[in-house]
């Protein structure tokens, strides 16, 4: 699809949004609408991929207001994800943060493809995104045989979730202390593409 055909894919997804016929329920979706303009209690924050196979309102079933949802590749922590974090728990008192990773993530597979392979071979700003996961798979990567790649690359996912959750709470005080005061849950989760089933870590 080119970049037109998918710009007016949008602007007609967004006059049907916001007309909100689709579903035949304008009346609940006008009154949705207000009570969001006054304000917002998202019950959980996502830490999610950007692949667009995995949205997280739509994986869990949710609506406008339900989720606090941050997404970039790989789920990776850096300060504006950690900023974003530390906003949704101080500003709306949510108590849940899931890191959520997923089947066939790019940014896995491109990290894995970078530690066998040539790491020039990425632009600088993957490598940005490239060298946040390495820390969590080197290990695995340097102990697991090549011809097993899907295993290897679940693995690594789980490695680079449990990461990030470890990372959200060793970087940030106020996650930390938010923790400590039992007034936040950070945990791991993964997506399967093929299954729609999130697996939570505990």
């Amino acid at each position: 699809m080119n970049a037109d055909h998918a710009l007016n894919k949008l602007r007609e997804g967004n006059k049907r949004f916001v007309a909100a016929t689709e579903h035949g329920e304008p009346l609940i979706s006008n009154i949705r609408r207000a009570e969001l303009a006054l304000e917002q209690k998202p019950f959980a924050i996502i830490l999610g991929c950007s692949d667009s196979r995995v949205p997280a309102e739509l994986v869990f079933s949710q609506g406008m207001g339900d989720l606090f949802v941050i997404r970039v590749a790989g789920n990776v922590v850096a300060p504006s994800q950690i900023g974003s974090v530390e906003f949704a728990c101080q500003q709306f008192g949510t108590e849940l943060v899931v890191v959520l990773g997923h089947q066939n993530c790019g940014a896995i597979s491109a990290t894995v493809d970078s530690l066998l392979g040539d790491p020039d071979a990425i632009s600088p700003n993957i490598a940005a995104i490239v060298d946040r996961v390495t820390p969590a798979v080197h290990a695995i990567v340097a102990g697991h045989p090549i011809e097993e790649r899907e295993e290897l690359l679940h693995k690594a996912m789980r490695a680079n979730v449990e990461q990030s959750v470890q990372g959200l709470q060793m970087r940030s005080r106020i996650i930390r202390g938010l923790i400590g005061q039992n007034r936040l849950k950070v945990i791991g989760a993964e997506y399967s593409i093929e299954s729609g089933v999130v697996k939570f870590y505990e």
